[in-house]
């Protein structure tokens, strides 16, 4: 597809978006567990069941690594063309249909089949992980202001239980990013056990507090269909009982692990995407505006491309209203050695994390920690 966008020195400016098919291939995460479930109906052999695992925290990974970065940003002059093609927001809501798809057929494997324990435990590791990248979507979606996108984008998040996700994010998180009042922003020195702690509770309640504060300034009642929360959960229960009802109560520890993994693959992503950083203040004591410095930024190809440019984090936070497909590099940001699933990998051992990252957060300060967010200066 070629964009024509301003004439530039008396010549138009004529652009090939080079990743307009590319961005396809972010539908193979949540066929991977699908493949995984033929294998072992074909085979019986539960080794297959590990494919899901393997695929996010060590395939994705390691093609980051072989195929390397791009630093390529989309001219000026033809952002507004892309931003107005329907065509990738359409592949956005198509990954949301696959993300209840994968969903579906994991409970009905598990209700279905007797397996190992290790394959219990491997399942939910991979799929939970790779579903929770369905709040990548909603993230994607939930920022865009028309009905049908956000009815998308609240499915996306309700395929893992997460109904708070979009209103605690755009109305809490885009707010406080980068501050130790922001529950989703991971403080320097802190494990990502201790962040899961505080920012799992806290994104609720926070979300929680916003939505009601909405709908009482719209004199409507917060106990209501109203409530985009209420509305969620109330879906994710439905949708609960169904798989119960048809697969057992066998299933109803799985549907409730399934979702938790979720949750926490969106607290790996908060995790890595703020570590340590903070904003200043001004004169008054309120927190500058947030600039692209203020997030962890990388262009591994691969993993940018099954996660809609989200690792693209800077340009985001400073404009979030441009859409994935015209999210900008920057020179002289704080950049993370590899693509999401490598830092989950990373996250996971605290030790290897902040041999890693804490050197980077302290050069982004220039050696000065009290410039960091270190949650002692609330």
């Amino acid at each position: 597809m070629t964009f024509i966008g301003a004439s530039v020195g008396g010549k138009q400016v004529v652009y090939t978006d080079g990743k307009r098919y590319l961005w396809m291939l972010s539908f193979i995460p949540p066929l991977v567990p699908l493949l995984s479930y033929w294998l072992y109906a074909r085979t019986g052999a539960p080794i297959v069941t590990l494919i899901p695992a393997l695929f996010i925290f060590g395939l994705i990974p390691l093609f980051d690594a072989l195929v390397g970065e791009d630093p390529h940003n989309p001219p000026a002059e033809v952002v507004d063309a892309m931003e107005a093609d329907p065509y990738y927001l359409r592949l956005a809501r198509f990954s949301v249909v696959l993300t209840w798809v994968s969903y579906v057929a994991f409970i009905a494997f598990v209700g279905f089949y007797d397996l190992p324990w290790w394959s219990y435990v491997a399942l939910l590791l991979g799929v939970g992980t790779i579903d929770g990248g369905a709040l990548l979507i909603g993230h994607e979606l939930g920022h865009k202001s028309d009905n049908l996108n956000r009815v998308f984008g609240i499915l996306a998040n309700n395929s893992v239980g997460y109904a708070h996700f979009r209103v605690e994010h755009n109305r809490g998180h885009h707010t406080w990013v980068a501050t130790p009042e922001d529950p989703a922003s991971a403080r320097f020195n802190e494990s990502i056990y201790a962040f899961a702690r505080r920012e799992l509770p806290g994104a609720l309640k926070r979300g929680w507090a916003n939505e009601a504060e909405r709908l009482t300034r719209r004199g409507r009642s917060v106990w209501s269909i109203h409530n985009e929360i209420l509305v969620g959960f109330a879906l994710t229960i439905a949708v609960a009982a169904v798989l119960i009802a048809l697969f057992g109560w066998k299933v109803a520890p799985f549907i409730l692990a399934h979702h938790f993994m979720g949750y926490y693959a969106l607290t790996q992503a908060n995790y890595v995407e703020h570590y340590g950083l903070k904003r200043g203040k001004d004169a008054n004591g309120r927190y500058l505006p947030v600039e692209p410095r203020h997030s962890w930024n990388t262009n591994h190809i691969v993993s940018n491309l099954t996660t809609f440019h989200l690792q693209r984090h800077s340009d985001h936070h400073a404009n979030p209203m441009r859409s994935y497909q015209s999210l900008r590099n920057f020179d002289d940001l704080p950049r993370l050695p590899s693509g999401y699933t490598g830092m989950f990998v990373l996250a996971a051992i605290p030790p290897l994390w902040f041999r890693t990252m804490n050197p980077r957060t302290l050069a982004w300060a220039g050696g000065d920690i009290s410039k960091l967010n270190s949650g002692m200066d609330r």
